[in-house]
């Protein structure tokens, strides 16, 4: 039997790709020796890029304080709408695009840097003719139109702080984070558009807004256009519509200067209670690490187009989307609605059409893409993409090479990162000018990140399967949960004596030392004596030529303790069998060995996720054992949910 406080190293993965010499060539990190210079002293690091900045007023300590108390650039202030639009204006960026903006329907917006500035600035009037003041704080619920990002550029310039609720979430969701932060303004639109349907955010709103009476405001976009079929209640004296309110504001709205640890926003993550944590970022930190990380990453240039398909409502909107590329005077690709709306290669038609050059994406989304086949990207030119990214979850080595293959046609490398809504950063990640990457394996913590493998005593492992721990502190960490630190100690510092901040995910380091990141450690299966993660089954799962995606729960077993239940979605072409459900189930063996083999796999035509797009396998694992499905209202598809249930119970009998 195997240590208990390990997690089992099984998948092997033996493809390797060298960055090339023509990209390794030109990029902008390209030197491996930044990894020992960054190492020996990780805040000198840092402070080269905050050095990059402008600053309203210089820094006293680029770091102070340890664990859950390390604070960065501690005495220094500056504005981050400042380094995001107004350092740019004084150069050739004025006139650049800024946002590339296309709505579902067809509709599409560019502004310039010096266009966001003045709508950036107009809005910030707009928020302090409304009564907001530095530090209260403003509820954000909308689609992925460009106001959206000019609401949170405004908020951070007059010193408030922006909440935004994803615009898929309930009017109990929306109202329960109000009420967590009391915000003072909600800014909403009449509606949006996913799909091909429409979707009613002020109805959602107003229901909201009924019983949180912290809102003194509801600022509209009117985004269906007169109406567009969304049929208004508009409340007189609390409602106001965006378009008139800019109308009549200011074209000047001066910065508000900002502590470096003055909180910049909230952005609500689930919890084990049921009750969403209030993960709080900073300003300058915060902002150090989304540039440098950006920068670096996505090695952009002043000629990229780049393309984060993340909506704003989740961390990687905030930070690559919004902040991070802005700082560094990139054009931004924003896209409102599906990536199969009206047909399944409509994300290739606009990286054709718009030129773009890096793009990044979730391992759910890759996975459909492969799903659907080939033949959709095979119809539109993607030659000019240079560079693609990974993020959300562990992406199994199938899709990475089918992304970096048939998306990337063999010439771009691949960057699959590692982070979470409380790092707010890129933290573990291949440099693309400098990393050999394996499919499936985030490589290396970025340089100056302290990040280690323990086992369950806290002891490091050097090679093989374990808990992931950060040892060291880095600029973009969260200040903690908004008003509970109690609950952010508990949460994220309440193990191996706090030396370390627990990421509640499983990883393993390989001979080379490059990190796996092998799932949630609540999702971790005790299959006879052995510790076995859910992402190296479903890699073996998605290494079948007939799957496209798979997810695994364990489920109590006489003998073994727990069992495999896999649920598989297959690619189009094939067709769900008993013969093939024991092909699959042999191939895992094949790949890792007896010790994973599935006891049963389940085919579904979907998989149920959340709105961020991944799997529900806390819900997989409650409906494989019978028990209540819980809360389905944050699934992108309730019905799925249901037939599961319906299918596995007739298997099984």
């Amino acid at each position: 039997m195997t240590d208990p406080g390990n997690i089992e190293d099984l998948l092997e993965e033996h493809r390797r790709y060298d960055p090339p010499p023509a990209f390794r060539q030109a990029a902008r990190a390209s030197d491996p020796g930044v990894y020992e210079r960054a190492r020996r002293d990780p805040a000198a690091f840092w402070e080269s890029f905050a050095r990059e900045l402008e600053w309203i007023r210089p820094w006293e300590s680029v770091l102070r304080g340890t664990g859950p108390d390390a604070r960065w650039f501690v005495g220094g202030a500056l504005n981050v709408s400042v380094n995001c639009l107004d350092r740019h204006l004084r150069g050739p960026i004025r006139n650049k695009a800024a946002l590339i903006w296309e709505g579902e329907p067809g509709d599409r917006r560019t502004l310039t840097y010096f266009e966001l500035w003045r709508e950036v600035n107009r809005f910030g009037s707009v928020l302090r003719g409304l009564g907001v003041a530095k530090g209260d704080r403003v509820a954000i619920y909308m689609p992925l139109i460009p106001e959206a990002a000019v609401a949170m550029l405004a908020c951070a310039r007059i010193g408030a702080i922006h909440s935004v609720v994803f615009g898929g979430f309930s009017a109990e969701a929306l109202r329960d984070r109000i009420l967590d932060a009391q915000a003072k303004v909600l800014v909403t639109a009449d509606g949006g558009y996913r799909r091909g349907g429409l979707l009613a955010l002020k109805h959602a709103a107003d229901d909201a807004v009924r019983d949180a009476p912290s809102i003194r405001h509801v600022v509209v976009v009117r985004r269906g256009g007169g109406g567009g079929g969304f049929h208004l209640r508009m409340k007189e004296g609390r409602d106001h519509w965006y378009h008139e309110l800019m109308e009549e504001a200011s074209a000047t709205c001066p910065p508000e200067p900002m502590e470096a640890n003055d909180p910049l926003f909230i952005l609500y993550t689930s919890g084990t209670t049921g009750k969403p944590k209030g993960i709080t970022h900073g300003n300058a930190g915060y902002l150090t690490g989304a540039y440098a990380t950006t920068r670096w990453v996505f090695d952009l240039r002043d000629e990229d187009v780049f393309w984060c398909t993340a909506d704003i409502g989740w961390v990687t909107g905030h930070s690559y989307v919004v902040y991070g590329p802005l700082a560094s005077g990139a054009t931004v690709v924003l896209y409102e609605g599906a990536p199969d709306w009206p047909e399944r290669d409509r994300f290739w038609e606009m990286c054709d059409r718009h030129g773009v050059t890096v793009f990044y994406t979730a391992p759910t989304a890759i996975r459909a893409f492969m799903k659907w086949g080939e033949a959709w990207p095979r119809k539109h030119d993607l030659s000019r993409l240079r560079l693609l990214g990974s993020v959300g979850e562990p992406i199994n080595p199938e899709a990475w090479t089918w992304y970096r293959e048939v998306i990337g046609g063999g010439r771009c490398p691949v960057v699959d990162t590692w982070w979470q809504t409380e790092t707010g950063q890129i933290l573990i990640t291949p440099l693309p000018g400098i990393t050999a990457t394996k499919p499936g394996s985030t490589t290396l913590p970025f340089p100056g990140v302290s990040a280690e493998i323990f086992n369950e005593r806290g002891e490091v492992v050097t090679v093989g399967g374990g808990y992931l721990a950060l040892t060291g502190p880095w600029p973009g960490m969260t200040l903690g949960i908004w008003g509970d630190h109690d609950r952010y100690l508990a949460t994220y510092w309440n193990r191996w004596g706090g030396r370390a901040y627990v990421t509640g995910d499983g990883a393993k380091r390989d001979a080379d030392g490059y990190f796996w990141i092998l799932g949630r450690v609540d999702d971790v299966m005790n299959v006879a004596g052995h510790r076995i993660g859910t992402m190296e089954v479903e890699s073996a799962l998605v290494d079948h030529p007939a799957v496209a995606e798979a997810a695994v729960v364990g489920v109590p077993h006489e003998v073994k303790g727990t069992g495999i239940v896999a649920f598989v979605s297959l690619r189009d072409g094939h067709a769900p069998s008993a013969a093939l459900a024991s092909a699959v189930r042999e191939h895992v063996v094949t790949k890792i060995g007896g010790l994973a083999r599935p006891e049963s796999v389940l085919f579904s035509a979907d998989l149920p996720k959340t709105r961020s797009g991944k799997i529900m396998r806390r819900l997989l694992r409650d409906i494989a054992e019978g028990r209540a499905l819980g809360d389905t209202t944050t699934l992108a598809d309730p019905a799925v949910v249901e037939a599961l249930k319906q299918k596995y119970e007739e298997q099984e009998g």
